[in-house]
């Protein structure tokens, strides 16, 4: 959770103007040294590509063991780092762990160099020296200046085709590299199988698949450049097999159409005049050259790259303008940062002509949906699904309909934990689709089979031998023998089991209903009334006695510590007040976690949390504790509420190279953001309220689906006005601490009216 880059945005907007160029970036990319953990590039909103610079290549692994350093290159980009390795299509964005970075692209000119060569020492390779002064980072767009090579390389994209246009600066003979061995999180044997056909002189196509994190990733490309090549070749580090059959009968190395191996880089000749430009277009698939040949076709027919620029980027203004906000300019600048990346995941895995490569491997048809993947759902349950139920509900609608058909592909009849290119990788705990399927048909946004999808739910929430669900099931938690995070465990299968309840609530499924909320009550099983914390249990049932609030190590949770999780009680915070002491204890405890002061050790258990991210022991940049700050509506202070949610989204989302507290995470960090700066959170999916915190903006538009407007006034906004005064909804007082999901579907006028004092 250690902070890292936000691209930055100069939005001068009205709430009033009908024309409102959102993707009017002035700065470049930012990041921090401790992070790296987002990209800059060219995507369209939701696009199976990410066009991006890689700053270096990494291994996974030094010496035999891991290698700490690879963590700052979760997206492949390091903005401290002083040179360019190239530019790859596929990234993640802001995850703490990675994979992906496929199909890495360089021109140079020169001297032909097949290896990177070392950051020291720019020349030493094909990778070149840059400058933050000559970088650009728009929506859909991305500019940069090789200055080793004195290239100027620009990029967009479609949904399925990234678009390169390099400009050379002199008359010299020229080359494309093709690196087929780079990739994120890479190690020695990452790289399973490389194909690649040589169809004529301006058209590549062929496949690549890898082991990692997904574990039978294949992807299919086609490359196209706007001239001719003279010249072709190739390098395999990989050809010392025990068998190789017989095609030492030809010249593989120059000017042979038809390649494979495991460690291939390629190369591509041209002679270049002063101020010639080159482009390629680079298009992916799941399923098949022939489909990545056809998504190029379908999406760029032409080589006009300001027009595809163009389009990319109404596609950006068109969402961003789904939220329409009036604000201070550092705030605008928060705002449309986090929406923008809030449209970047989950990503569209489907071709043009809806086809797309299932969890079963096998190829499967998307009737009637897009079909999506990059699910971080571990992550994006608490606000990102729920701020697609408001603002994407079409989409989000497709997102279930793709978990729905991860489940029906699964041999373990499970709905996906962390879905990634036709993979699960099982990555982080709990089964959170529950969590955003149950969100999307309580607000009647899932347009599918809700019986199926509830089912769906059953039998994932029942498979025992999955992360201690056998346990869980039979004892009401996980006994710390069986699991190094068994508190984390039962209180997140805890929350995902009410969601259950909820669904069968709806559905008249009176004894499903009863099963899962009686499993929802678990969370009651590890807590401590001596201590006030949720604490490991043993099998017998005694806590176990070796315990550190404070240690995120060995006590039994996942990235977080008992201070954070022992608040983790979404779905019923009053019962979890009433445990910690009632409504006058219960805030004591909050006002203790965000008072207190970590000793320096803390930090040197894990590599994602830094100090940076921190208010008191409160870790922002872990999604664990996103909901805390809410829950002082629980007790009789909920102004307090008020003063820590304004506290955390001025701390910790700043306009700045460190501007972000933690990893994004998919969206989950600037989903936070955007809910609490409208002045509300919804504090536990599956529910129809949002909790009423402190509003940034003055004003606010949002454009629904439905054809409804929802607008939101502050009256009296100022940095020192934090608190609320007031309400109104409609014209009406609101007396209580929430809105619905209903109010704001329905549109209408929520008004605060702000103090520099607590109205108590």
């Amino acid at each position: 959770m250690k902070k890292h880059w936000f691209i930055l945005l100069s939005i001068q907007i009205s709430i009033a103007s009908a024309q409102t160029n959102f993707v009017n970036y002035v700065k470049p990319i930012i990041g921090t040294e401790k992070m790296g953990h987002t990209y800059p590039g060219a995507t369209v909103p939701f696009g199976a590509v990410q066009l991006s610079p890689e700053t270096d290549t990494v291994s996974y692994e030094l010496n035999g063991k891991y290698n700490a350093d690879v963590y700052k290159y979760c997206a492949g980009y390091k903005y401290e780092d002083k040179t360019i390795v190239g530019f790859s299509h596929t990234h993640l964005s802001g995850t703490g762990h990675s994979d992906l970075g496929d199909f890495l692209i360089m021109p140079t000119q020169g001297k032909l160099q097949l290896h990177p060569g070392i950051a020291s020492d720019s020349k030493s390779g094909y990778r070149s020296s840059f400058s933050h002064t000559n970088e650009i980072s728009e929506a859909g767009y991305y500019k940069v200046k090789l200055d080793d090579h004195q290239i100027l390389a620009e990029m967009t994209s479609t949904s399925r085709v990234g678009m390169h246009q390099y400009t050379f600066s002199k008359s010299y003979e020229s080359h494309i590299i093709f690196d087929l061995t780079s990739g994120i999180y890479n190690y020695d044997k990452k790289n399973v199988w490389t194909f690649i056909r040589v169809i004529n002189d301006s058209l590549v196509t062929g496949y690549r698949q890898t082991s990692g994190w997904a574990r039978t990733r294949t992807v299919y490309f086609a490359m196209s450049f706007s001239k001719r090549f003279k010249n072709y070749g190739q390098q395999n580090e990989d050809d010392k097999t025990a068998y190789r059959g017989f095609w030492g009968k030809f010249d593989q190395s120059k000017n042979f159409p038809e390649i494979a191996g495991k460690k291939i880089r390629m190369y591509f000749d041209f002679d270049t005049e002063e101020g010639e430009k080159i482009k390629i277009k680079f298009a992916l698939s799941s399923v098949s050259q022939a489909n990545a040949l056809e998504n190029m076709q379908a999406e760029i027919s032409h080589w006009d790259f300001e027009t595809v620029k163009n389009n990319a980027q109404q596609q950006w203004n068109t969402e961003l303008s789904k939220i329409k906000i009036d604000a201070s300019d550092e705030i605008k600048t928060n705002f449309y940062t986090a929406l923008y990346h809030t449209f970047i995941n989950p990503t569209e895995y489907v071709d043009v002509n809806h086809e797309y490569k299932g969890l079963d491997q096998n190829t499967h048809k998307a009737d009637g949906f897009i079909n999506y993947s990059t699910f971080s759902l571990w992550d994006t349950y608490r606000s990102l699904h729920p701020l697609f139920n408001l603002i994407q509900p079409t989409r989000n609608s497709d997102m279930i309909k793709s978990m729905m058909a991860h489940y029906n592909q699964s041999t373990l009849q499970m709905l996906p934990i962390w879905s990634h290119h036709a993979n699960d990788n099982w990555c982080m705990s709990g089964y959170h689709s529950v969590s955003v399927i149950a969100d999307a048909i309580l607000k009647n946004v899932y347009k599918g089979d809700e019986h199926e999808a509830l089912q769906a739910c059953i039998n994932t929430a029942n498979h025992k031998i999955y992360e201690g669900i056998g346990e869980y099931m039979n004892l009401g938690f996980i006994p710390s023998e069986k699991s190094g995070i068994s508190v984390s465990n039962t209180l997140e299968y805890a929350y995902d089991d009410w969601c259950i309840a909820q669904i069968a609530k709806k559905l008249n499924k009176t004894d499903v209903y009863e099963t899962f909320i009686k499993r929802s009550s678990n969370w009651q099983n590890n807590y401590n009334p001596i201590t006030g914390f949720m604490q490991p249990k043993l099998s017998n049932g005694l806590f176990k006695s070796a315990f550190d609030p404070l240690s995120t190590s060995n006590q039994g949770f996942i990235e977080g510590n008992s201070w954070n999780y022992s608040f983790f009680v979404p779905h019923n915070p009053a019962a979890l007040a009433e445990r910690m002491g009632g409504k006058q204890k219960f805030p004591l405890r909050l006002d203790t976690l965000f008072s207190m002061h970590l000793p320096d050790s803390f930090f040197a258990e894990t590599e994602d949390i830094t100090r940076e991210g921190i208010i008191g022991g409160y870790v922002h940049g872990n999604e664990p504790a996103h909901h805390v700050a809410y829950l002082y509506n629980w007790t009789n202070e909920p102004w307090k509420t008020q003063y820590q949610v304004r506290k955390i989204a001025n701390m910790q989302y700043k306009p700045k190279p460190d501007g972000l507290g933690g990893n994004d995470d998919c969206g989950q960090m600037s989903a936070w953001y955007i809910f609490s700066s409208m002045g509300f959170y919804p504090v536990s999916p599956g529910s129809n309220d949002f909790a009423i915190g402190s509003p940034l903006i003055n004003k606010a538009e949002l454009n629904l689906e439905n054809g409804k407007t929802f607008k939101i006034d502050v009256v009296n906004q100022h940095a020192k006005h934090v608190y609320v005064q007031k309400i109104t909804l409609n014209g009406k007082v609101l007396n209580s601490l929430n809105i619905t999901y209903n109010d704001i579907v329905s549109g209408g006028h929520l008004i605060f009216y702000m103090g520099s004092h607590p109205k108590k």
